[in-house]
């Protein structure tokens, strides 16, 4: 089997040379900029958030992947994740499928429930209904797929009688759903037959394995498509591995100990975070051999079709940004190939 390999970012502001935070704006930009390198040096994939908080840019990843389309060429494109439980299916599809068909069948959509909270009273949807939320809208979401007219009924939205949605794409949509390690959350992606996604941010890989499992039993018991496995991790890359932690630290000590304040966790520390960084953590950062031997492991443990690192997290620059980037495509992706095959 082919791997496939991508990149994520939730567009995290970023800080200049001087320090100073970047407007939203800016970040934007600047991600069109790391997806137009991505796209020269052979990534597969790429994912944008969407978050409705300070931190994060980017509330509209469909309009920054078009955006990205037509300054790309190759590079598969989506999300990471859409937050299908405060958003309308139809409109899901529809701007899904006018992306795929801007970048000539090159879209693709991540749905998910989301970890973050703010879009639910945004959009005036109750908390409560967290879970039927999602649950009912995926349900019609992969009516929709089928890209035939539709009948539905639920209690989350208004029922559709024969409804047709255009446009049509020309090869269907890749649709993959986000989960962070809920045996209930994969056997209902199983139930669908969609992609299961695993979001490993805390731990090692091994620790998700029983889910992987799960996911192919699962698959066989519905008797729906089984697809392969993908895993989202942070990381980022530099020449060496000192130098790729110490332009990391700060970004990721920022992000755990903002969310940490809402959330009640313990304030992030060094040692925690070379603990992440080791073989036992979900962090993929260090020097291209380092980051591709962790990679390769991951891959082969979990027995997985695609591994997208999420380069961008906290305040890290731009140009560290994209030299990851770069030394992604062009050093850890052959070498994580290379070792793969000798495996084999």
């Amino acid at each position: 089997m082919s791997i496939e390999f991508g990149l994520d970012t939730f567009g995290d502001i970023t800080r200049d040379a001087d320090g100073e935070l970047l407007t939203g704006a800016q970040t934007i930009r600047n991600i069109v900029a790391q997806a137009e390198l991505a796209d020269t040096v052979g990534v597969n994939f790429f994912g944008v958030g969407e978050h409705h908080r300070t931190e994060f840019a980017v509330s509209a990843p469909e309009m920054v992947l078009a955006a990205i389309a037509a300054r790309t060429e190759h590079i598969r494109l989506g999300t990471a994740v859409t937050v299908l439980s405060s958003d309308d299916p139809v409109r899901v599809f529809e701007r899904f499928s006018t992306l795929d068909a801007l970048s000539n069948g090159r879209a693709e959509v991540v749905l998910g429930r989301g970890s973050f909270i703010e879009s639910f009273p945004l959009f005036g949807y109750d908390l409560r209904d967290y879970d039927a939320l999602f649950e009912q809208k995926l349900e019609l979401f992969v009516e929709l797929l089928k890209e035939g007219p539709v009948t539905w009924s639920g209690t989350m939205r208004a029922s559709l009688e024969n409804a047709n949605v255009f446009p049509k794409t020309e090869n269907g949509l890749r649709t993959w759903v986000g989960v962070g390690g809920s045996p209930e959350s994969v056997v209902r992606v199983a139930r669908h037959g969609l992609g299961l996604m695993l979001a490993i941010i805390g731990g090692p890989a091994h620790r998700f394995k029983p889910f992987v499992d799960l996911y192919h039993r699962s698959v066989a018991s519905f008797g729906t498509t089984s697809h392969p496995i993908s895993v989202h991790s942070p990381g980022h890359i530099a020449e060496t591995d000192a130098e790729a932690w110490d332009a990391a630290y700060s970004g990721f000590e920022a992000m755990n100990n903002t969310i940490g304040r809402e959330r009640g966790w313990p304030a992030y520390s060094r040692a925690r975070f070379q603990n992440d960084v080791g073989p036992e953590g979900a962090i993929y950062a260090g020097s291209p051999d380092r980051v591709a031997a962790k990679i390769a492991d991951t891959i082969t443990t979990l027995g997985l079709g695609r591994f997208d690192l999420k380069y961008a997290t906290g305040t890290l620059s731009h140009e560290s940004m994209m030299r990851s980037i770069e030394l992604y495509g062009t050093e850890v992706i052959p070498r994580v190939r290379r070792i793969l095959a000798e495996r084999d």
